[in-house]
């Protein structure tokens, strides 16, 4: 675990440089905050919200996050007041706070604005709880809001903006899957609220005071997961990550408390961990995340070992809303997901081999780059979705067997696309009549594998067989592999009573 954490590969430094560059935009927040006369408690908001825009907004384009990340003030700003001016109302403050847990979910059906948006509403409301922000802290909090905003996007978009030098990365937009409650995002927004109410609930019977911990843990296990299995996962490794974080922020936090310098070098190590660790192990962002917030509270002189035990508790207490939500309100299965996104990785297959063939024929405005880009996207849904049937814990060892089989094999179908798309690039490859007959085989492999015909006229009475890799040239090589890993695809998918004739 701690290996793929840390010696994870990182192509052109990106997951260093998103850390590094976290570290300069949350410092330089709280620093203007505190030049400009706040207390310590405002700027900790102003340095939280520089550390959400900087982690949640993720749109595609550096414009799309320039726009996402000026909207953060118009949906935090009054969730913040609303936060504020219902402290002394627990009852109306606790039907707002879950209010805010199933709009920020159901956010998500608007892509990653909706997404980020819907992340920075729950936590402006989580962090009023844990700052206890009341309405005559308001306009400070505004400003350190806004300030931190600012500090940010000055980091971002100004000093440090790497990704005007990157390819812009493909995104996967989610399938529709219906209207109303047939659709993801509606389903685990009701899940979310269900969970946060009972985390809420028990919550509160545990403390009084922290019992946010628990909402904020059923909250955030939902980011980002689909199915009920991925819920689950994220919940142990949440659950996991608490309490390695709670036994180094005791070992940490707790002496160093009264040692400012050395308590922000510790808040500084935490906010570089979490980006630093995110993309690769949930479990060592959470350890990074604990071990900040033991920092916070030692700074703001509450910290105990009795506290860093209430957050393991409840911890374990949102998790459990989580887990109960998702088994028992409008269950979306792991195999549905799987099912659809592996049908979407092999019609993508499919796309890429039919541009690359055009191409390969003549037709200059046929590229299959964008389509291999698209579906390396999508493999990494699929490896996702796949994360609970590979789960080192996991008891179903044939379907972990039968998740490992289609991984293996959807990574050999991307990699003969790759060596087919760069084939097809190249201005001296020429056109082989027997590429259309192999093309159509892959086709009528791809159909096998789905539930809807592909629209290609005629092509059964001239497909005949795919040329062996010897006769036709590296082209035709690539186009026999990919066609042999379709076929064997079906049979850990379960459909290999449609390969197509002659398989």
């Amino acid at each position: 675990m701690l290996k793929k954490a840390f010696v994870a590969p990182d192509p052109g430094r990106v997951r260093l440089r998103f850390a590094a560059r976290a570290v300069v935009g949350v410092g330089l927040a709280v620093a203007l905050c505190g030049l400009a006369g706040h207390t310590l408690v405002a700027a900790i908001t102003g340095g939280l919200a520089a550390l959400l825009a900087l982690f949640t907004v993720t749109d595609p384009t550096v414009r799309g996050q320039a726009v996402t990340t000026a909207l953060l003030p118009v949906v935090g700003l009054p969730v913040l007041a609303l936060a504020a001016l219902l402290h002394d109302l627990p009852l109306a403050r606790d039907l707002a706070f879950l209010a805010v847990v199933g709009a920020g979910v159901y956010a998500r059906r608007w892509g990653p604005r909706g997404h980020s948006l819907g992340v920075f509403a729950f936590m402006i409301f989580f962090a009023a709880q844990f700052l206890h922000t009341v309405p005559g802290r308001l306009p400070e909090s505004y400003a350190a809001v806004l300030l931190g905003l600012a500090a940010s996007s000055a980091v971002r978009f100004g000093v440090w903006c790497y990704e005007r030098r990157l390819p812009a990365p493909t995104t996967v937009a989610a399938p529709a899957g219906g209207t109303g409650l047939a659709r993801i995002t509606t389903r685990q927004a009701v899940q979310a609220t269900v969970g946060a109410a009972f985390a809420l609930g028990v919550g509160q019977m545990l403390s009084e005071q922290r019992w946010y911990w628990a909402v904020g843990a059923t909250w955030w296990v939902f980011v980002n997961t689909t199915s009920r299995g991925e819920t689950l996962v994220r919940g142990f490794r949440r659950f996991l990550g608490t309490v390695l974080g709670v036994g180094l922020g005791f070992a940490l936090a707790v002496p160093l408390h009264d040692e400012p310098v050395a308590a922000a070098v510790i808040v500084a190590l935490g906010v570089f961990g979490i980006f630093y660790t995110a993309a690769v192990s949930y479990t060592w962002m959470m350890l990074a995340v604990t071990v900040m917030a033991s920092t916070l509270y030692g700074l703001l002189g509450v910290l105990d070992p009795a506290l860093l035990a209430l957050r393991v508790g409840e911890t374990a207490v949102g998790a459990l809303g989580a887990l109960l939500a998702v088994l028992l309100v409008l269950p979306v299965t792991t195999h549905s997901v799987t099912d659809e996104q592996v049908e979407r990785a092999v019609r993508c297959v499919h796309a890429c081999t039919a541009q690359a063939a055009a191409r390969l024929a003549g037709d200059a405005a046929a590229d299959p780059a964008p389509r291999v880009a698209e579906l390396e996207a999508i493999l990494g849904r699929v490896r996702l979705s796949l994360v609970p049937l590979v789960h080192p814990l996991s008891p179903l060892r044939a379907r972990k067997q039968r998740a490992r089989q289609i991984v293996a094999l959807l990574d050999d179908c991307a990699r003969e696309v790759r060596g087919l798309a760069s084939i097809a690039a190249d201005p001296e490859a020429s056109h082989d009549d027997r590429l259309v007959a192999a093309c159509w085989r892959v086709e009528a492999a791809v159909e096998a594998l789905t539930d809807t015909p592909l629209d290609a006229p005629g092509r059964r009475a001239e497909a005949g067989t795919l040329p062996q890799t010897g006769e036709g040239g590296p082209v035709l090589a690539h186009l026999h592999a990919l066609e042999q890993a379709l076929l064997a695809l079906a049979v850990p998918l379960g459909r290999s009573e449609r390969l197509p004739m002659g398989a």
